[in-house]
């Protein structure tokens, strides 16, 4: 039925979600300020604005963005070389429909380093046909602006075309260019709505093609 597999990354794929927040923990320590790291799971799938600026009120600092972002940076790199994984039964799940000739692409709403250094650290870089990152469109999740750049750069139809997203943002994003989505449950994103979707999974076993 589908030909074409959009993959939100953050969360999705990979165990980057609880990694950024303690990456953005970290940065706050350096300020002097301790947060726990878990405040990340009240605005997960938010924009990084209102994500900084949850982190910023409980540390009760303002430090420049820009220079912020900096240190996240810093802690969020060293992370992702040692921590990070692909979620349970994506890599295995990925390759069955490589093989089966479907089109795969990321469409996440972080910024470009982000997403090729995840893709770099776990070797995928080949995998996918088409990348979206934050710097291609103007207009983020949930505006559906990043699919249906995907659908396009794949000449794909929302008809055949199956989104896999973790946050109410994604989910309404792909809702919204036509897409049926299936949504990723994990630890993080407790808060968030994954109601509105074709089913809801733990990890990639629960899927066949």
């Amino acid at each position: 039925m589908y030909e074409v597999y959009l993959f939100d990354m953050d969360g999705t794929l990979v165990n980057s979600e609880p990694l950024k927040g303690k990456a953005l923990a970290l940065a706050c320590l350096d300020y002097g300020a301790t947060v726990d790291h878990n405040i990340y799971k009240e605005v997960m799938g938010e924009s990084w604005q209102v994500v900084t600026n949850h982190f910023f009120k409980h540390a009760d600092i303002a430090p420049s963005l820009s220079e912020f972002n900096l240190a996240f940076r810093s802690h969020y790199e060293q992370m992702l070389g040692e921590q990070l994984e692909l979620n349970d039964g994506a890599k295995t799940y990925l390759e069955s429909l490589k093989l089966a000739g479907k089109k795969c692409g990321v469409v996440s709403s972080a910024a470009t380093w982000m997403v090729e250094n995840i893709l770099t650290s776990l070797n995928l870089e080949d995998t996918f046909d088409l990348v979206i990152t934050q710097e291609d469109v103007t207009r983020h999740k949930p505006d559906p602006e990043a699919y249906n750049l995907a659908l396009s750069g794949l000449n794909a139809s929302p008809e055949q075309t199956m989104v896999f997203e973790d946050s109410a943002a994604g989910i309404q994003a792909g809702k919204a260019s036509g897409c049926d989505v299936v949504a990723i449950q994990h630890e993080f994103n407790g808060k968030n709505d994954l109601s509105d979707t074709i089913k809801v999974i733990n990890t990639y076993e629960e899927m066949s093609l």
